[in-house]
């Protein structure tokens, strides 16, 4: 998964943890700026591997979509520098930095290269990709928010993260597509508070956190290998709730934070976006039910040369975060007593 003892890596890794603290404690654009580089050029030593060329094609990828929005964002900082005056260039400028924030973090419409690039990396990489790297372009967006402009984009995320990945057959690319989705819940929680962003982004990335480790342990990509491999049935209960409670299924935690946004989004008379974002959940959990199918499917051919145990100590990981998922009914209720 990831190598403890690669000092090369763990350097990189901790010069990505900095970046991040250097572009949203900056207080100046060109701070953020450089903030946004450092985490770019630290984050591909990571990406890359030199047996695997997928891994190789994906860091490219990755660098060349990073430095057009990075190159985007530096125009629009000069421009708002020497243009500051005029109003409509403001609005405009303000747009543009949204846009490139939003290309930096894989929004929709700016998503196309986010489901390639997660085919070519590890799991561990995906987690980074799908929670820590969302973090420095989503608060410098807070910064300079284009309201409406983001309005749009937030329903544009939720359509196409729900749409896109019902013809998916590889876990990675699903869930990219699921990352876009809750970008756009994301998205909208910072338009309500930033604290309510940390929440929801805190939420979300345990969740994701705990499907990444399963897919890990198991060594599974595609959908298919989760019906030839003989799993224990606790394994499969395990991984059905914690795949419900990433998909927002009210008894479990990950319901909770999209309860409030929704709770916040028809106290404030948007009825038509909280419809929208009512429908394409459950086109999520639609394609989240097809993931866990096999969870369902207790008895069916099994290979005994095919034998898959988790270690133990893993194992009680697991199980402690399928409890803590089943728990998230009783948490809200004594938050909002």
């Amino acid at each position: 998964m990831f190598n403890l003892f690669n000092s090369n890596k763990m350097f990189f890794l901790f010069i990505l943890f900095f970046s991040t603290l250097i572009a949203i404690s900056s207080n100046s654009w060109f701070g953020c700026w450089m903030g946004l580089e450092i985490n770019l050029l630290s984050f591909i030593p990571l990406i890359s591997s030199p047996n695997n060329l997928m891994s190789n094609e994906a860091a490219l990828k990755y660098f060349l979509t990073q430095s057009i929005a990075s190159i985007n964002f530096l125009f629009c900082i000069l421009m708002k520098m020497t243009l500051m005056k005029n109003f409509e260039i403001n609005s405009f400028i303000s747009i543009m930095i949204n846009s490139s924030m939003l290309m930096k973090m894989g929004s929709a419409p700016f998503h196309f290269w986010f489901p390639n690039i997660v085919e070519g990396l590890s799991w561990f990489n995906n987690f980074i990709l799908m929670t820590w790297q969302k973090i420095t372009p989503i608060i410098i967006l807070s910064y300079y928010m284009n309201k409406n402009y983001i309005l749009i984009i937030v329903i544009l995320n939720v359509i196409i993260g729900a749409i896109s990945g019902l013809n998916q057959i590889s876990l990675r690319k699903l869930m990219a597509f699921s990352s876009i989705n809750n970008l756009g819940w994301m998205l909208m929680s910072i338009l309500i508070s930033e604290n309510l962003w940390m929440f929801f982004l805190s939420f979300y990335s345990f969740m994701i956190m705990i499907m990444i480790f399963f897919f890990y342990n198991l060594n599974i990509f595609f959908i298919n290998q989760l019906f030839i491999n003989n799993m224990n049935s606790l394994i499969k209960i395990n991984l059905l709730i914690n795949f419900l409670s990433l998909g927002g299924l009210p008894p479990f935690i990950g319901f909770f934070p999209k309860w409030i946004i929704i709770n916040f989004m028809i106290n404030n008379q948007m009825y038509f976006i909280t419809f929208i974002f009512i429908m394409m959940s459950l086109i999520m959990l639609f394609f989240y039910i097809r993931i866990i199918y096999s969870a369902f499917l207790f008895n069916y051919f099994k290979m005994k040369w095919f034998k898959i145990y988790i270690k133990n100590n893993y194992f009680i990981f697991i199980n402690f975060f399928t409890f803590f998922s089943l728990l998230g009914m009783i948490f809200s209720t004594f938050f909002f007593m």
